[in-house]
């Protein structure tokens, strides 16, 4: 293990060379079907009536269908495809595709490639292995893809195999979603619907649609494959379940934005190149804090792409890295004692004239709008923390919140204190009509001038507004930002209508902008207890948040149970988002999947234990017990040995207790394998399992600071997190 050396894939081919420069401009999104591919290979009728069937979210006619498809099929074995797959994102987290091949028999030896409308917009893969959460038998095993034509197709290039990759929703058979998309997308329209009811009551007009727009900061580590082939925790769960923190890690902050090492910007480098093909909008790479951590973030996007786009950045960095002979880490917390990842979403809405909502204005009646709008988003979260803290639930996001690097499981929002003076200010009634002399006095008119850099952005914030737009930073690295997102949505859509609702309350006998002011003043003072623009980190903090009523969902089998009470359950059935029975087996998936990502670990952790790390002690225990006879014998009885003797005691006594508390943690997962309630089940593993992982880790970590470094089975913190 120790003579593993860095290797960097030899096999490379740059668009941008020396001799053949190419910029980015001319091959950006040559891999996507984009609508300006659609404008060249349909003819205009066509692809008029496609372009209406995409903004007014109404199914295709056949023949229009049948036209795209031919031009799509066309467009794609020109670029090498061989098949075709309904590309899609079902409750694992992850993509899923079924391949098909154009070639189609027509007689015998004779084939043709063929692809038709009816299969482009539908598909039928096998479902019948997809968690569902009960909604459906094992055994049933139809499921069905449809084409989402809002996020274009695009081609996907693995080793030699080219397919065409269509963007789609997964449906079961009575059309429950068994999907990540299909909420995203009925929340962008409820989202819509309720923000455009608002901004026609706020006297806007020419609106016909209101966009969901999402930023998301992709943080990851990277390590040489070879260490992560070496290590069975990294491979099956994605973290070091043992392993000691390196004498140097992020200290000296000398690794936060610092020079990319050549190998590290070759990499992303070819990230970037891939993504750019596929129309992904990468904007920024940098280093993050810990050593081997980065970040790559797009450019803002529409949320249904932002998604789909998010899920290609996870699979091209992983992909890619293999050829760089490195392994990409999206765990929430890859190593103890440094650093974990997350994936911090920012999130705002625009209407159709590409007017952010969350942009502060150049006139009274543009900052009444951002206003209302800022108000309405606060108020959700107020009102629905919990929900939004059980978005972010997983095993692995538990080890990062509110480890003092990452937000707390307590939901809260800075505003910053300009903003904050000014909700204040109205909240004492020091504006009552609106108008353009008290807003100006305000200083609400000026917010556009400093409102970006007038106060600094809070770090531990897990809900900040930042200019124009919210930073949720707590969602993690692995997760996919859909349902966080739907989450969003659903709830300003439910806020903006109350706020909506409240106001035309309040109109009669007085003006719009009075009943706004009126109806802002008494909503702030209801949601102020959820404005924090201290340290999230604090203890103090903490016993605040309890005083405020703010719920504290510290680990997910506890945060999870908000998505089963009636006010979840009727607020997305409210607004069409999800069924009762379709959130309910989201909360049974989530659950599940948080009792097999900690039943992988413990596994992990329990084999690793037994078979390399009290192997390894045992035989260092020998060479030490050798020595100790060894210099008595050679020196006699009265020979100092008493370091020897100590060293040994010690190795001894860790052994004896690494293997009594594995031994306990194998007779509690035996326990919790008769337990078939899985509320009960994954509170046992929270409560009592990980208690003893913890103390198991903590003996094993000591142990691999006396043992020799060339007998230590497994790669050290130190050599994995240092990439050369």
């Amino acid at each position: 293990m120790k003579n593993l050396q860095p290797v960097i894939a030899s096999e490379r081919t740059y668009v941008c060379e020396k001799e053949k420069f190419v910029p980015v401009s001319e091959y950006y999104g040559e891999d996507t079907f984009s609508s300006k591919v659609m404008q060249e290979k349909l003819p205009k009728d066509t692809y008029k009536k496609l372009m209406q069937s995409i903004n007014d979210n109404k199914p295709l006619d056949p023949e229009t269908a049948n036209a795209a498809a031919h031009a799509m099929k066309e467009w794609a074995i020109e670029k090498g495809a061989t098949h075709f797959a309904h590309w899609f994102q079902p409750m694992t987290g992850i993509t899923a595709e079924k391949h098909d091949a154009f070639a189609d028999p027509i007689g015998v030896g004779e084939v043709m490639e063929k692809f038709t409308g009816k299969q482009l917009v539908q598909g039928e893969p096998d479902a019948s292995s997809f968690p569902s959460g009960g909604l459906r038998a094992t055994f049933e095993a139809r499921g069905y893809t449809a084409w989402d034509m809002s996020s274009p197709a695009f081609i996907k290039r693995t080793g030699i195999s080219t397919t065409l990759c269509i963007p789609s929703v997964f449906i079961s058979y009575n059309g429950e979603a068994l999907d990540k998309k299909t909420p995203l997308l009925r929340s962008i329209r409820a989202v819509s619907q309720s923000a455009v009811n608002m901004l026609k009551l706020l006297g806007a007009r020419n609106i016909r649609k209101v966009y969901s727009n999402l930023g998301p900061e992709q943080e990851y580590f990277l390590i040489d494959m070879n260490y992560f082939y070496k290590r069975q925790d990294l491979v099956l769960g994605g973290r070091a379940v043992v392993g000691a923190p390196p004498a140097k890690g992020q200290e000296l902050e000398d690794q936060y934005f610092g020079c990319i090492k050549e190998r590290v910007s070759s990499y992303m480098h070819d990230v970037e190149e891939e993504l750019f093909k596929l129309g992904v909008p990468a904007k920024t790479r940098h280093n993050e804090v810990a050593p081997s951590q980065f970040e790559l973030a797009p450019v803002y996007e529409e949320a249904n792409l932002a998604v789909d786009h998010n899920q290609l950045i996870m699979d091209t960095l992983k992909s890619v890295a293999k050829k760089h002979n490195l392994a990409a880490l999206f765990h929430e917390k890859p190593f103890a004692g440094i650093n974990g990842s997350g994936k911090h979403v920012n999130w705002s809405i625009s209407d159709n004239n590409g007017n952010n909502l969350l942009n502060p204005g150049k006139t009274p009646q543009d900052n009444i709008q951002f206003l209302v709008f800022l108000v309405a988003t606060v108020r959700a979260v107020y009102k629905h923390a919990d929900i939004l803290r059980a978005s972010v639930g997983s095993y692995g996001n538990d080890y990062r919140l509110g480890a003092n690097e990452a937000p707390p499981a307590i939901i809260s929002v800075f505003l910053g204190e300009q903003l904050t003076k000014i909700l204040e200010n109205i909240e004492k009634g020091q504006v009552s009509k609106a108008t353009n002399g008290e807003i100006i006095d305000l200083a609400v008119s000026s917010l556009p001038n400093v409102s970006k850099d007038d106060t600094d952005r809070n770090r531990t914030s897990p809900f900040a507004f930042t200019g124009n737009k919210f930073e949720f930073r707590a969602v993690g690295s692995s997760q996919s930002i859909s349902f966080p997102s739907a989450v969003m949505n659903t709830i300003v859509a439910e806020s903006l209508d109350y706020l909506a609702d409240r106001i035309r309350e309040k109109k009669h006998g007085k003006s719009t902008g009075h009943a706004i002011i009126e109806v802002l003043r008494e909503e702030i003072r209801e949601i102020k207890p959820i404005l924090f623009n201290g340290d999230n980190y604090s203890k103090d903090w903490e016993k605040e948040a309890a005083k405020r009523g703010l719920p504290n969902n510290k680990t997910t089998p506890v945060a999870l149970k908000a998505l089963i009470t009636e006010k979840a359950l009727d607020i997305f059935e409210k607004y069409q988002v999800l069924s009762r029975v379709e959130l309910s087996s989201r909360y049974n998936i989530y659950l599940e999947r948080y009792i097999k990502d900690f039943e992988i670990e413990a596994k992990c952790m329990s084999n690793i234990c037994q078979s390399q790390i009290i192997p390894a002690g045992t035989t260092y225990q020998k060479i030490l017990a050798n020595a100790i006879v060894s210099t008595k014998d050679a020196l006699g009885p009265n020979a100092d040995v008493s370091a020897q003797i100590e060293l040994l005691t010690r190795v001894l006594d860790l052994i004896n207790k690494i293997y009594t508390v594995n031994k306990r943690i194998q007779a509690g997962m035996k326990k919790t394998c008769g337990v078939h309630d899985e509320v009960k089940k994954a509170e046992m593993l929270a409560k009592e399992i990980k208690p003893e992982m913890d103390e198991l880790r903590g003996y094993v970590d000591t142990l691999e600071a006396l043992i020799d470094d060339e007998m230590w089975p497994l790669p050290k913190f130190w050599e994995m997190l240092f990439i050369s």
